[in-house]
């Protein structure tokens, strides 16, 4: 679940982590792990809010509240998830897409900034054109390395969307992480 909004309650002693359940479920009980910049550890679920009511189980596609005592490090932008099942990485292959001029897409050159929108978290990367010329023109395609600005949830196969020079310019899918 990636975490979009986060709610101190009992002064501070029980955190709701409100997000979209990506995959798989959460009962309560459950222990997850929290994935993300500056996090760690574990916390264990020992409620599910949905809409306001109480249930005991929430599946994927389902907006919920967990309820995790002491788990005051949690933020938007991490995300909860089974133990083991997803790491926070620093450095991505992807394959990139850029929007035309019209839509907002600009030149991109090896070694510039971009602002990419992972899940619920904002992180700048710096992106490296793997082949070709040194700059990508809008309404093409290439392969790059990104180096995020901190480590972020990644797994292969998932989608993001970018912004350079302040404005939406593309879309990219991570396809290996690591360097």
């Amino acid at each position: 679940m990636a975490v979009g909004d986060v709610f101190p309650l009992r002064q501070g002693r029980l955190v709701m982590a409100a997000g979209r359940i990506e995959r798989g479920a959460v009962r309560t009980g459950d222990a997850v792990e929290i994935v993300g910049s500056g996090a760690g550890g574990t916390a264990i679920v020992t409620g599910i809010d949905a809409h306001g009511a109480r249930v005991p189980e929430a599946r994927a596609g389902r907006t919920v509240g967990l309820l995790l005592p002491g788990a005051t490090a949690v933020r938007r932008g991490h995300v909860l998830a089974a133990p083991g099942t997803i790491g926070a990485c620093a450095e991505f292959t992807a394959e990139i897409d850029l929007l035309s001029e019209d839509e907002g897409g600009a030149d991109v050159r090896s070694g510039e900034t971009l602002v990419l929108h992972v899940r619920t978290d904002v992180v700048p990367g710096t992106v490296h054109l793997l082949s070709g010329p040194d700059v990508l023109p809008p309404l093409h395609r290439a392969t790059v390395r990104i180096a995020l600005g901190h480590p972020a949830p990644l797994e292969p196969g998932h989608r993001f969307a970018f912004r350079h020079h302040g404005r939406a310019a593309g879309t990219g899918t991570v396809l290996r992480l690591g360097s």
